[in-house]
């Protein structure tokens, strides 16, 4: 994520750092307020850039930004409904992914060893949710198991690489939401969740300070780059009433398809 000098003294991020931070940052915004598929296309190229575990850190705080203006955009589209029957699983699996990210701060293992699981798990939510189309009721998206490994899946998964955003989107389409409602509801529970993840992310760096996930350094990068994500979430709110119904939900399961992909086999 960064390097020391010989005195100790912490040099500035690098010109790559900066060109994969910045249009990292650039396509959030436009993933929060237009295209949700985008986002997850960010996790690899932070991972790149600044390491598995401090990408987390590096992108929870631009995440809450492009959070700012989506809620305030579409916080009357909301299916509270939705969100209230999810929230308590996704606690259940913030608190296995805080879990196991203490554990693997603890040892010598890497955190970009969860990138396959994740992306396993993701192709399983596409999976279901294309059966579903020819099953119908039989694998209902609103049934209860099937909120449960939702919630459960998404709260883990952001919590160890902020990668819940495929399979949030799998389970709002197989909703059959509006694209209003669609962004909605998942800007309201992006929110609450990544403000909720802030907290744990602060105390893993305290317990153990050799392996932060926040940093002074990733905190000024963030500021420095809020007017760039600012710049995405206005084209994203520009683009969503162009897109067609049908276009949008193929553009989240496709991109969703592909970054599970990408964390499976990068």
């Amino acid at each position: 994520m960064y390097r020391v000098g010989q005195r100790g003294k912490v040099l500035a991020y690098s010109a790559w750092q900066i060109l994969l931070g910045t249009l990292a940052a650039f396509l959030i915004g436009v993933s929060k307020t237009g295209v949700p598929g985008i986002g997850i296309l960010v996790v690899p190229m932070l991972a790149a850039a600044f390491g598995g575990r401090a990408s987390v850190g590096a992108m929870l705080p631009m995440l809450i930004v492009g959070d700012i203006f989506a809620v305030w955009w579409y916080r009357h589209h909301a299916q509270w409904n939705r969100l209230i029957a999810l929230l308590p699983w996704v606690v259940v699996g913030m608190a296995l992914g805080a879990l196991l990210l203490w554990q693997l701060g603890e040892a010598e293992v890497s955190r970009d060893l969860l990138e396959p699981i994740i992306g396993f798990l993701v192709l399983v939510m596409l999976a279901v949710h294309l059966l579903r189309q020819q099953w119908g009721d039989r694998l209902a998206a609103h049934s209860r198991a099937a909120v449960a490994t939702t919630g459960t899946a998404a709260g883990f998964a952001t919590t160890v690489s902020n990668a819940a955003g495929p399979i949030m989107g799998i389970y709002l389409t197989s909703l059959g939401l509006p694209k209003e409602q669609f962004m909605g509801t998942s800007a309201w529970y992006y929110f609450a969740v990544n403000l909720s993840k802030l907290p744990i992310f602060v105390m893993l760096t305290l317990i153990n300070p050799a392996k932060p996930i926040i940093t002074a350094q990733s905190l000024l990068f963030n500021a420095a780059v809020i007017p760039v994500i600012v710049a995405g979430v206005y084209l994203g709110r520009w683009l969503l009433p162009r897109i067609p119904q049908k276009a949008f939900d193929a553009v989240v399961l496709g991109l969703a398809a592909a970054a599970a992909l990408k964390l499976i086999f990068a």
